[in-house]
Order: C-alpha cells, then sequence, then structure tokens
C-alpha cells in the first residue's frame, strides 16, 4: 500500500535561537544569493495580501508568498503589526510565521516561527545596502527608535562598517534608549552608546548611518540633520520629511515598483507626483549584481528605503530551517498519518 503520511518539522524561536540561527552574516549571504536569483528571474513572487484593520495605526495582518525555484521550495510569511501593541498591551508589535513547502509534490516541510528571520531579513538588506552606499570610513551611527528591528540593524552595520566607534539613538522615551543601550553596548565594546535623551536631532545630526525605525506616521527625521556623505537607512512606514529623499544624491530602493504600492514615505511621494522612477537610483539587486555602481563620492548623500521583499524572508527561513534540522531541532508532526477514507475506523466519524 502506499504511504500517504506527510509530515513536517515545527521550529519555534528557542529551536531556531539553539541552532544557531542567530546569524547575521549568513542572512546577508543568503539575502544577496538570492537577490541575484530574482534578477536571473529564477524568483516567484506574487503580490502579497495585506488585511489592514485600523487605518490610523496601520494595524494590519499581511500574507506575503514566494517561491525560490532553484531550491524547489514554495514559503509565505504571515505576518501581523500592530504598532500600538507595546503601550496598549507591553507585548511586541510584530509577530510571523512560515510555512514551507517543497514543490516536487507539493506536501509542506516546515512551520516554524518567522519573527527572528523577518527582523533578521530586515537588517540584512540594510546591511547590503551601506555596504555599497554608505562611506566606508563610517563612524558615527545615529537611531531614530530602539526596538528589535534597530537592534537588528546595529548588528548588520557594524558587520559591514567595523569603523563604526559611536551609537547614538532617540526613543519615545529614555527608558527604551537605556534598554537599547544595555542590551547591545556588552557586545560592542568598542563602541560608545550615547542617549539622545528621545531627541530625534541629538541622535541625527552630524551622523555618517542614520537610521529610522520606527511604527510612527510622521515627518521624525528633517534633512537639515543628515550632513554631506551620510547614508540613511529608512525602515518603517512615514519617517521623513519630503525634503530628506528630495536633497539626496541617490535614491535606492530593495524593489521601487514595490515601494510605489505601500505607504512610505517614497510611496507618499511616488502618488503626490513628487517623485518617479526617473529618480531612483537602483533597486538593491542591481548593486549587488554590479549592474549599477553604489557610492561614488564622499559627499554623497544616499536615501535606502526597504519595504521588505518576501522572497528574501523565503529564503532565510529556508536557511534557518536547514541549520536548525541539520542540528537535530525542532520536532516532527503528522499532517496525516494516512488519507481520510484510508482511516480504519472512517464510517465512524462521518456525519451526515
Amino acid at each position: 500500500m502506499t504511504d500517504h503520511k506527510i509530515s513536517f518539522t515545527y521550529l519555534s524561536q528557542e529551536d531556531l535561537l539553539e541552532s544557531g540561527c542567530f546569524d547575521i552574516r549568513m542572512a546577508m549571504e543568503v539575502a544577496e544569493k538570492t537577490l541575484l536569483a530574482f534578477e536571473q528571474q529564477r524568483i516567484l513572487f506574487p503580490e502579497k495580501i495585506v488585511q489592514i484593520f485600523d487605518q490610523a495605526s496601520q494595524e494590519r495582518i499581511n500574507c506575503l508568498p514566494a517561491t525560490l525555484l532553484d531550491e524547489k521550495v514554495c514559503g509565505v510569511k504571515w505576518v501581523s503589526v500592530f504598532p500600538r501593541n507595546p503601550v496598549k498591551y507591553g507585548v511586541q508589535n510584530l509577530s510571523a510565521i512560515f510555512v514551507l513547502s517543497e514543490i516536487e509534490k507539493g506536501f509542506p516541510i516546515a512551520v516554524m516561527e518567522g519573527t527572528l528571520a523577518s527582523n533578521m531579513r530586515v537588517a540584512a538588506m540594510g546591511g547590503i545596502a551601506a555596504r555599497h552606499l554608505s562611506r566606508k570610513d563610517s563612524e558615527v551611527i545615529g537611531f531614530i527608535g530602539a526596538g528589535e528591528q534597530a537592534k537588528m540593524h546595529l548588528l548588520s552595520m557594524k558587520v559591514v562598517r567595523p569603523s563604526l566607534k559611536e551609537c547614538r539613538v532617540a526613543a519615545k522615551t529614555a527608558e527604551e534608549e537605556r534598554k537599547f543601550i544595555d542590551e547591545l553596548s556588552p557586545l560592542f565594546p568598542d563602541m560608545t552608546f550615547v542617549a539622545a535623551n528621545t531627541h530625534g536631532r541629538a541622535a541625527m545630526d552630524g551622523a555618517d548611518i542614520l537610521v529610522t525605525a520606527t511604527s510612527a506616521q510622521a515627518p521624525l527625521l528633517k534633512a537639515a540633520w543628515m550632513k554631506p556623505g551620510a547614508f540613511y537607512s529608512h525602515i518603517g512606514g512615514w519617517e521623513d520629511e519630503y525634503e530628506v529623499a528630495l536633497q539626496c544624491d541617490k535614491i535606492v530602493c530593495d524593489d521601487w515598483d514595490t515601494v510605489t504600492h505601500r505607504t512610505q514615505t517614497l510611496s507618499r511621494m511616488y502618488s503626490e507626483g513628487l517623485l518617479s522612477g526617473a529618480d531612483i537610483h537602483a533597486d538593491l539587486h542591481e548593486l549587488v549584481s554590479g549592474h549599477k555602481p553604489g557610492r561614488e563620492s564622499d559627499d554623497e548623500r544616499i536615501y535606502f528605503n526597504a519595504v521588505g521583499l518576501a522572497y528574501i524572508d523565503v529564503a532565510i527561513g529556508l536557511a534557518m530551517y536547514q541549520r536548525a534540522t541539520s542540528a537535530g531541532s525542532g520536532r516532527k508532526l503528522d499532517l496525516q498519518q494516512c488519507m481520510i477514507f484510508e482511516h480504519e475506523d472512517i464510517l465512524r466519524q462521518v456525519r451526515l
């Protein structure tokens, strides 16, 4: 008799961490490889499905599918973003779960926690962009926002720019700034950490690398704070005044076409007729492949906007799954033991 049993591996966040999956360098290597695969049309990348429950706060749940043709794996990220959670409930604002399936028979191979991979993807893309677009002698990095994605971003930025010596951070509260510093300063004893006491200008003015990582819908970053030669990595939605982008010598996106359908600063500018595709220097994969140049002078102000690409999430998730299962982590769960009418007692289960 044909075996109709279907099983998959379940991986919790703890399984992934214990297997060494919190590896920013791995995430960046996977992201670069997958960007090249996308350029070579080896990725299926349909539009995501978004369900917004509150327009003011942008509380939403997104469904983001993608297929890696070379790896023969299809995946989906189911991610919730509820910006009011920290204040309202004292819990994180983002959670995600991944489902990975092989595309020979179409059966699932993994169900896994996705918040770790999702946050690592944000950091990986920012780090790759910084490698191409920030000054190699960058010493000062400034943050507006002190949450998980800001923390991840510091890890990737320090990987590509070990010259960084000072980290400034501004958040909604001084307590959040202290937490950021307490958690990250032990990792980087060669860096000086500065709390900006909630003042964005104190964190950003004159920094070599600027990062906004908030859930705000407001122009927090001012153009006057971005010096010549600075690199800006924009993570969230609407976090900077339009003049920031307008004064930049180069604007690079993870994917410009995707940006035009979202709600980021550049998306707003596009919808208002203030920005067009002609104003965009490159998508990130074009820098990785060398088809377009990155930074070309020390004085260029450069703007990078990543809205998030599901195929990168799926690729990082697959790499984590492979590392975790190689380490023997996770639990095998059965989706079914056999087909429905093969169960011995199926007639007793039927309700007519």
